[in-house]
């Protein structure tokens, strides 16, 4: 990967991370999500009126990752409103480069050397390490690890789809424009048919923050299908899991999370295994 890939894809991870923790921070969920995937929306219009329109090909990713990132949504909700920041965010971060490595060797045939089968073994340890030190005591909160590690997969799935139809598009902005239209619409539609006459008071204190994570959601995602245009996609998937640390970090300061040192060993095992993913790119 070239210099430029890779500051892309760290800016890329370092938004990603703070997109998250503006959803998190927002504890109603419903709310959270319906102004970042509404905000995403209308910013896909814009764009897309400026931008070339996909080409045929990339229309069946599209609509499948649409449907992914839907269900990825669906289940970050569920993992935010389970489990504190600092835990879930590396557990669903950190499945979603050990399964790209699986799929884009299965689907794109692009097959995975020394450096990445050590890297996942590597990072699976460190990710038992993280999932299995609970933050509310001594025993784990299964039901929130069993969220992030299905968000976890479902992150694996629409980089993969993501990853070939962005490259079938023939334009990558075309394609995030689109796919912001398309999976931003279903999470709005629901919160109004729950919230009816009550959602735009509901959602008005949260306005500022939610159409800020918004704008960071669509930056963060547009520079990953850039960056999947320019190199291959397990050690891209690999540098941008480097949110982990950001993430992590921002749960301590910011939420006042006890991370405490196990976690933050194990941690540092899913970084390291992450960076041995990225040594083959």
């Amino acid at each position: 990967m070239t210099l430029t890939v890779i500051t892309a894809v760290v800016i890329a991870a370092i938004t990603h991370a703070s997109w998250n923790a503006i959803a998190h921070h927002i504890k109603d969920q419903l709310l959270s999500f319906t102004l970042i995937s509404g905000g995403g929306a209308a910013l896909g219009l814009l764009a897309a009126s400026f931008v070339p329109f996909p080409a045929a090909a990339a229309w069946p990713y599209l609509i499948g990752s649409a449907a992914l990132h839907v269900t990825y949504m669906l289940l970050l909700m569920r993992s935010f409103t389970l489990g504190d920041f600092g835990q879930m965010y590396p557990i669903a971060r950190g499945t979603a480069p050990l399964v790209v490595t699986v799929l884009a060797a299965a689907f794109v045939h692009e097959t995975p050397d020394g450096w990445q089968l050590a890297g996942v073994a590597v990072s699976c340890t460190g990710l038992v390490g993280v999932a299995l030190w609970g933050l509310r005591g001594s025993r784990p909160h299964w039901p929130a690890i069993a969220a992030a590690l299905a968000t976890g997969l479902a992150i694996a799935s629409y980089t993969t789809v993501d990853g070939v139809g962005v490259r079938a598009s023939g334009s990558s902005l075309g394609y995030i424009a689109w796919l912001m239209i398309l999976e931003g619409i279903a999470i709005p539609v629901y919160a109004l048919h729950r919230r009816r006459a009550l959602l735009m008071p509901q959602l008005k204190p949260y306005a500022v923050r939610g159409l800020i994570g918004a704008a960071m959601s669509v930056v963060a995602y547009g520079l990953v299908l850039w960056a999947q245009t320019r190199a291959p996609l397990a050690p891209i998937a690999a540098l941008r899991e480097s949110s982990i640390i950001v993430g992590a970090a921002i749960g301590a300061v910011f939420f006042k999370e006890r991370f405490g040192r196990p976690r933050i060993a194990a941690a540092g095992l899913m970084v390291v295994g992450i960076g041995l993913m990225l040594h083959a790119g």
